[in-house]
Protein backbone atom coordinates (compact mmCIF):
# COMPACT_ATOMS: atom_id res chain seq x y z
CA UNK A 1 0.00 0.00 0.00
CA UNK A 2 2.82 2.38 0.86
CA UNK A 3 4.45 1.75 -2.50
CA UNK A 4 1.14 2.39 -4.28
CA UNK A 5 0.68 5.74 -2.54
CA UNK A 6 4.27 6.65 -3.36
CA UNK A 7 3.67 5.88 -7.03
CA UNK A 8 0.44 7.84 -6.89
CA UNK A 9 2.29 10.91 -5.61
CA UNK A 10 4.79 10.61 -8.47
CA UNK A 11 1.94 10.21 -10.94
CA UNK A 12 0.19 13.34 -9.67
CA UNK A 13 3.43 15.28 -10.11
CA UNK A 14 3.79 14.22 -13.74
CA UNK A 15 0.07 14.68 -14.26
CA UNK A 16 0.42 18.30 -13.17
CA UNK A 17 2.91 18.91 -15.98
CA UNK A 18 0.73 17.20 -18.56
CA UNK A 19 -2.26 19.22 -17.36
CA UNK A 20 -0.43 22.53 -17.83
CA UNK A 21 0.67 21.62 -21.36
CA UNK A 22 -2.75 20.18 -22.23
CA UNK A 23 -4.40 23.47 -21.33
CA UNK A 24 -2.61 25.15 -24.23
CA UNK A 25 -3.92 22.53 -26.65
CA UNK A 26 -7.45 22.71 -25.33
CA UNK A 27 -7.61 26.54 -25.26
CA UNK A 28 -6.38 26.93 -28.84
CA UNK A 29 -8.63 24.14 -30.08
CA UNK A 30 -11.60 25.59 -28.23
CA UNK A 31 -11.20 28.95 -29.98
CA UNK A 32 -9.72 28.04 -33.39
CA UNK A 33 -10.44 24.31 -33.81
CA UNK A 34 -6.69 23.98 -34.41
CA UNK A 35 -4.32 21.37 -33.00
CA UNK A 36 -1.18 23.39 -32.28
CA UNK A 37 1.46 20.66 -32.53
CA UNK A 38 4.18 23.26 -31.88
CA UNK A 39 2.91 23.62 -28.32
CA UNK A 40 5.20 20.95 -26.88
CA UNK A 41 8.19 22.82 -28.28
CA UNK A 42 7.08 26.01 -26.53
CA UNK A 43 7.35 23.95 -23.35
CA UNK A 44 10.95 23.17 -24.35
CA UNK A 45 11.71 26.85 -24.92
CA UNK A 46 10.32 27.64 -21.47
CA UNK A 47 12.75 25.17 -19.91
CA UNK A 48 15.72 26.75 -21.70
CA UNK A 49 14.60 30.28 -20.80
CA UNK A 50 14.51 29.17 -17.17
CA UNK A 51 17.95 27.59 -17.54
CA UNK A 52 19.59 30.73 -18.91
CA UNK A 53 17.64 33.11 -16.65
CA UNK A 54 18.73 31.22 -13.54
CA UNK A 55 22.38 31.55 -14.62
CA UNK A 56 22.22 35.17 -15.80
CA UNK A 57 20.43 36.32 -12.66
CA UNK A 58 22.69 34.32 -10.36
CA UNK A 59 19.77 32.30 -8.99
CA UNK A 60 21.62 29.06 -9.67
CA UNK A 61 24.14 30.09 -6.97
CA UNK A 62 21.56 31.23 -4.43
CA UNK A 63 18.56 28.88 -4.69
CA UNK A 64 15.31 29.84 -3.04
CA UNK A 65 11.58 30.22 -3.60
CA UNK A 66 11.82 33.90 -4.54
CA UNK A 67 14.39 33.25 -7.24
CA UNK A 68 12.40 30.30 -8.54
CA UNK A 69 9.33 32.50 -8.93
CA UNK A 70 11.40 34.99 -10.95
CA UNK A 71 12.62 32.19 -13.22
CA UNK A 72 9.09 30.85 -13.75
CA UNK A 73 7.75 34.33 -14.55
CA UNK A 74 10.60 34.92 -17.05
CA UNK A 75 9.84 31.60 -18.75
CA UNK A 76 6.13 32.44 -18.90
CA UNK A 77 6.79 35.88 -20.41
CA UNK A 78 9.14 34.66 -23.14
CA UNK A 79 6.99 31.62 -23.92
CA UNK A 80 3.91 33.83 -24.11
CA UNK A 81 5.72 36.16 -26.51
CA UNK A 82 6.78 33.15 -28.59
CA UNK A 83 3.19 31.92 -28.71
CA UNK A 84 2.04 35.37 -29.86
CA UNK A 85 4.72 35.40 -32.58
CA UNK A 86 3.75 31.93 -33.81
CA UNK A 87 0.08 32.88 -33.96
CA UNK A 88 0.73 36.19 -35.69
CA UNK A 89 3.09 34.97 -38.40
CA UNK A 90 2.24 31.28 -38.87
CA UNK A 91 -1.46 30.83 -38.13
CA UNK A 92 -3.14 34.20 -38.66
CA UNK A 93 -2.44 34.31 -42.44
CA UNK A 94 -4.10 30.88 -42.73
CA UNK A 95 -7.18 31.66 -40.68
CA UNK A 96 -9.53 31.57 -43.68
CA UNK A 97 -7.72 28.72 -45.39
CA UNK A 98 -8.64 25.00 -45.11
CA UNK A 99 -7.81 23.57 -41.69
CA UNK A 100 -5.39 21.09 -43.21
CA UNK A 101 -3.12 23.99 -44.19
CA UNK A 102 -2.98 25.20 -40.58
CA UNK A 103 -2.36 21.66 -39.32
CA UNK A 104 0.57 21.16 -41.69
CA UNK A 105 1.91 24.57 -40.69
CA UNK A 106 1.74 23.56 -37.03
CA UNK A 107 3.89 20.51 -37.75
CA UNK A 108 6.31 22.73 -39.68
CA UNK A 109 6.57 25.22 -36.81
CA UNK A 110 7.25 22.32 -34.44
CA UNK A 111 10.11 21.08 -36.61
CA UNK A 112 11.42 24.63 -36.93
CA UNK A 113 11.52 25.09 -33.15
CA UNK A 114 13.18 21.71 -32.58
CA UNK A 115 15.90 22.22 -35.17
CA UNK A 116 16.24 25.90 -34.37
CA UNK A 117 16.65 24.94 -30.73
CA UNK A 118 19.53 22.66 -31.62
CA UNK A 119 21.21 25.52 -33.48
CA UNK A 120 20.64 28.11 -30.74
CA UNK A 121 20.96 26.02 -27.58
CA UNK A 122 23.17 23.22 -28.91
CA UNK A 123 22.22 19.60 -29.47
CA UNK A 124 23.90 18.37 -26.27
CA UNK A 125 21.71 18.02 -23.16
CA UNK A 126 22.03 20.57 -20.37
CA UNK A 127 21.28 20.16 -16.69
CA UNK A 128 18.91 22.57 -15.06
CA UNK A 129 20.33 24.14 -11.88
CA UNK A 130 18.69 23.45 -8.55
CA UNK A 131 16.91 26.77 -8.05
CA UNK A 132 15.06 25.16 -5.14
CA UNK A 133 16.97 22.78 -2.91
CA UNK A 134 15.18 19.44 -2.55
CA UNK A 135 13.93 18.55 0.89
CA UNK A 136 12.26 15.30 1.86
CA UNK A 137 8.87 15.64 3.50
CA UNK A 138 7.29 12.71 5.30
CA UNK A 139 3.52 12.48 4.92
CA UNK A 140 2.85 9.50 7.11
CA UNK A 141 4.64 6.60 5.48
CA UNK A 142 4.98 8.41 2.14
CA UNK A 143 8.05 10.46 1.26
CA UNK A 144 7.69 13.37 -1.16
CA UNK A 145 10.10 16.16 -2.00
CA UNK A 146 9.54 19.86 -1.62
CA UNK A 147 9.99 20.16 -5.39
CA UNK A 148 7.11 17.77 -6.04
CA UNK A 149 4.84 19.73 -3.73
CA UNK A 150 5.83 22.98 -5.44
CA UNK A 151 5.02 21.50 -8.86
CA UNK A 152 1.60 20.28 -7.71
CA UNK A 153 0.73 23.48 -5.82
CA UNK A 154 1.88 25.73 -8.68
CA UNK A 155 -0.19 23.77 -11.18
CA UNK A 156 -3.33 23.94 -9.06
CA UNK A 157 -2.92 27.69 -8.53
CA UNK A 158 -2.45 28.29 -12.26
CA UNK A 159 -5.44 26.14 -13.13
CA UNK A 160 -7.62 28.01 -10.65
CA UNK A 161 -6.36 31.32 -12.03
CA UNK A 162 -7.08 30.27 -15.60
CA UNK A 163 -10.55 29.05 -14.71
CA UNK A 164 -11.23 32.40 -13.02
CA UNK A 165 -10.06 34.31 -16.10
CA UNK A 166 -12.21 32.25 -18.45
CA UNK A 167 -15.34 32.24 -16.29
CA UNK A 168 -15.27 35.59 -14.44
CA UNK A 169 -13.56 38.21 -16.62
CA UNK A 170 -14.59 40.09 -19.76
CA UNK A 171 -11.68 38.58 -21.65
CA UNK A 172 -12.78 35.09 -20.64
CA UNK A 173 -16.35 35.84 -21.66
CA UNK A 174 -15.04 37.00 -25.03
CA UNK A 175 -13.02 33.80 -25.36
CA UNK A 176 -16.12 31.73 -24.77
CA UNK A 177 -18.07 33.81 -27.27
CA UNK A 178 -15.39 33.40 -29.95
CA UNK A 179 -15.28 29.68 -29.23
CA UNK A 180 -19.04 29.40 -29.63
CA UNK A 181 -19.31 31.39 -32.87
CA UNK A 182 -16.45 33.49 -34.20
CA UNK A 183 -18.53 35.38 -36.79
CA UNK A 184 -21.31 36.26 -34.35
CA UNK A 185 -18.75 37.40 -31.77
CA UNK A 186 -17.18 39.71 -34.37
CA UNK A 187 -20.59 41.19 -35.22
CA UNK A 188 -21.13 41.90 -31.51
CA UNK A 189 -17.97 44.02 -31.43
CA UNK A 190 -15.60 41.48 -29.89
CA UNK A 191 -12.01 41.92 -31.23
CA UNK A 192 -11.64 38.34 -32.44
CA UNK A 193 -8.01 38.64 -33.55
CA UNK A 194 -6.98 40.07 -30.17
CA UNK A 195 -8.84 37.36 -28.26
CA UNK A 196 -7.17 34.65 -30.33
CA UNK A 197 -3.77 36.21 -29.65
CA UNK A 198 -4.50 36.37 -25.91
CA UNK A 199 -5.49 32.69 -25.99
CA UNK A 200 -2.16 31.77 -27.57
CA UNK A 201 -0.25 33.92 -25.07
CA UNK A 202 -1.94 32.36 -22.03
CA UNK A 203 -1.60 28.80 -23.30
CA UNK A 204 2.05 29.29 -24.23
CA UNK A 205 2.83 30.95 -20.90
CA UNK A 206 1.44 27.91 -19.06
CA UNK A 207 3.59 25.63 -21.22
CA UNK A 208 6.65 27.75 -20.37
CA UNK A 209 5.88 27.41 -16.67
CA UNK A 210 5.57 23.65 -17.13
CA UNK A 211 9.02 23.59 -18.73
CA UNK A 212 10.59 25.11 -15.63
CA UNK A 213 8.54 23.08 -13.16
CA UNK A 214 9.39 19.74 -14.75
CA UNK A 215 13.07 20.73 -14.72
CA UNK A 216 12.94 20.92 -10.94
CA UNK A 217 12.48 17.17 -10.68
CA UNK A 218 13.93 16.10 -14.05
CA UNK A 219 16.80 18.50 -14.68
CA UNK A 220 18.04 17.10 -17.99
CA UNK A 221 16.82 19.36 -20.82
CA UNK A 222 17.45 19.27 -24.58
CA UNK A 223 15.92 20.80 -27.73
CA UNK A 224 13.66 17.82 -28.46
CA UNK A 225 12.44 17.35 -24.89
CA UNK A 226 9.01 18.71 -25.82
CA UNK A 227 8.20 16.10 -28.46
CA UNK A 228 6.94 13.19 -26.33
CA UNK A 229 5.47 15.27 -23.44
CA UNK A 230 3.70 17.40 -26.04
CA UNK A 231 2.12 14.34 -27.65
CA UNK A 232 1.14 12.95 -24.27
CA UNK A 233 -0.40 16.27 -23.25
CA UNK A 234 -2.38 16.26 -26.50
CA UNK A 235 -3.66 12.78 -25.60
CA UNK A 236 -4.52 14.12 -22.13
CA UNK A 237 -6.51 16.96 -23.70
CA UNK A 238 -8.41 14.49 -25.92
CA UNK A 239 -8.95 12.18 -22.96
CA UNK A 240 -10.51 14.92 -20.85
CA UNK A 241 -12.48 16.41 -23.75
CA UNK A 242 -10.47 18.78 -25.91
CA UNK A 243 -11.78 22.32 -25.61
CA UNK A 244 -12.77 21.71 -21.97
CA UNK A 245 -10.46 23.25 -19.33
CA UNK A 246 -11.44 21.00 -16.38
CA UNK A 247 -11.23 18.10 -18.83
CA UNK A 248 -7.64 18.99 -19.72
CA UNK A 249 -6.78 19.02 -16.02
CA UNK A 250 -8.48 15.65 -15.43
CA UNK A 251 -6.89 14.13 -18.52
CA UNK A 252 -3.44 15.31 -17.46
CA UNK A 253 -3.72 13.69 -14.05
CA UNK A 254 -5.14 10.46 -15.45
CA UNK A 255 -2.31 10.34 -17.98
CA UNK A 256 0.40 11.00 -15.38
CA UNK A 257 -0.93 8.45 -12.90
CA UNK A 258 -1.46 5.77 -15.58
CA UNK A 259 2.08 6.27 -16.90
CA UNK A 260 3.74 5.99 -13.49
CA UNK A 261 1.63 2.98 -12.51
CA UNK A 262 2.54 1.15 -15.71
CA UNK A 263 6.23 1.84 -15.10
CA UNK A 264 6.00 0.76 -11.46
CA UNK A 265 3.88 -2.38 -11.84
CA UNK A 266 4.26 -3.54 -15.45
CA UNK A 267 7.36 -2.39 -17.34
CA UNK A 268 9.12 0.86 -18.17
CA UNK A 269 9.07 -0.30 -21.80
CA UNK A 270 5.39 0.65 -21.99
CA UNK A 271 5.85 4.14 -20.50
CA UNK A 272 5.26 5.95 -23.79
CA UNK A 273 2.96 3.32 -25.28
CA UNK A 274 0.33 3.78 -22.55
CA UNK A 275 -0.48 7.28 -23.83
CA UNK A 276 -1.35 6.07 -27.30
CA UNK A 277 -3.20 3.06 -25.90
CA UNK A 278 -5.39 5.46 -23.92
CA UNK A 279 -5.90 7.57 -27.05
CA UNK A 280 -7.15 4.57 -29.03
CA UNK A 281 -9.50 3.49 -26.24
CA UNK A 282 -11.00 6.95 -25.76
CA UNK A 283 -11.48 7.48 -29.50
CA UNK A 284 -13.24 4.13 -29.82
CA UNK A 285 -15.51 4.28 -26.77
CA UNK A 286 -15.96 8.01 -26.01
CA UNK A 287 -14.60 10.24 -28.77
CA UNK A 288 -15.76 13.41 -26.99
CA UNK A 289 -13.58 12.65 -23.95
CA UNK A 290 -14.45 12.19 -20.30
CA UNK A 291 -15.91 15.68 -19.79
CA UNK A 292 -16.54 16.62 -23.41
CA UNK A 293 -19.93 16.87 -25.04
CA UNK A 294 -20.95 16.42 -28.69
CA UNK A 295 -20.97 19.66 -30.66
CA UNK A 296 -21.98 20.58 -34.15
CA UNK A 297 -19.15 21.17 -36.59
CA UNK A 298 -18.49 24.89 -37.06
CA UNK A 299 -17.18 26.55 -40.17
Amino acid sequence: MQEFIQQLANGITWGSIYALIALGYTMVYGVLRLINFAHGDVYMVGAFVGYYASHWLGISHSPGLGGAIVVVVAAMLISGLLGLTIERFAYKPLRKKPRLAALITAIGVSLLLENGGQLVFGADPKFFPQIILPKEIHLGSVIVTSQQLIVIASTILMLIGLQYIVQKTKTGKAMRAVSFNREAASLMGIPVDRIISITFVIGSALAGAAGVLVSLTNPKIDPIMGLIPGLKAFVAAVLGGIGNIPGAMLGGYVMGIAEVMVVGYVSSTFRDAIAFGILIIILVFKPTGLLGSPAAEKA
